[in-house]
């Protein structure tokens, strides 16, 4: 099991999926470079794009010398990123769980969030989300509808973020969104979307919160488009963060998912 994480979330997002499923399988979880409790560089000494995060991905994996097939997880930036990572591994790949991400650009129906424009584009922007960290503490006030997520919880995300330094890979996340040809990045995630093909007749579990600020319907219609045999389990009223929000229904799910689609 490889679960791939988001921002401004840490590897901590997938604690309860790792306790349930770490009993019978191996669970590789890492944190993204400036996130959760790895280290936080300045731009001088880490390149904060995705090709970066890809290859990182891809070092890690290879290092551990994994001699069977994978079951990703995906959720957030760790659809682009993992995803990315499958394309181009696809003989690595044995099954597919796909948490409110993306891995191909903004649907055309989909227009761009102001909040994530004013982060990517502006100084306020990097003041709020530096200064006052207001990216990781929004997404935990927002991201679970279902189920608020009580202040400790909240406390508990926004852990790692605690100063300007340690706020820096939750800016660039956002800084680095691609959203049309000549962006950073766009290439990559074309790539990636013109690969997605490959992998239709994999098994595939798709969870969404349709109420998710960023992922909404719109994504999660781009998935059931692209895999008509996916197994998708949405919530209407779901947030963001589905393994929060409706962990009770969510985890057991992928468990018997895993369990059920096993080669």
């Amino acid at each position: 099991m490889v679960m791939v994480h988001g921002n401004p979330s840490w590897s901590f997002y997938y604690r309860n999926l790792v306790k349930t499923l770490s009993k019978d399988h191996r669970c590789i979880v890492p944190d993204h470079i400036g996130c959760g409790f790895s280290d936080k560089p300045g731009d001088d000494r880490y390149d904060y794009t995705l090709a970066r995060r890809v290859a990182d991905l891809e070092r890690l994996l290879d290092s551990l010398d994994l001699q069977e097939k994978v079951t990703l997880v995906v959720h957030d930036w760790g659809g682009m990123i993992g995803m990315t990572w499958a394309v181009r591994h696809p003989e690595r790949i044995a099954r597919l769980v796909i948490l409110n991400t993306a891995a191909f650009p903004l649907p055309k129906a989909k227009p761009f969030p102001p909040a994530l424009r004013i982060c990517r584009d502006s100084f306020i922007g990097t003041l709020l989300v530096r200064g006052f960290n207001a990216f990781a503490a929004g997404a935990a006030y927002v991201g679970c509808k279902i189920n608020p997520m009580p202040s400790k919880l909240r406390r508990l995300y926004r852990l790692p973020y605690d100063s300007w330094q340690n706020r820096i890979a939750t800016l660039r996340f956002v800084q680095d969104i691609p959203l049309q040809p000549g962006d950073r990045g766009f290439d990559i995630i074309s790539n990636t979307a013109d690969g997605l093909e490959q992998f239709r007749n994999l098994p595939m579990l798709i969870l969404w919160g349709e109420k998710d600020f960023v992922f909404d319907r719109h994504f999660l219609d781009e998935w059931k488009t692209r895999y008509p045999g996916a197994e998708v389990h949405s919530w209407e009223n779901g947030g963001h963060y589905i393994l929060e929000d409706v962990k009770d229904e969510a985890i057991p799910l992928i468990a018997d998912f895993i369990r059920r689609r096993t080669r």
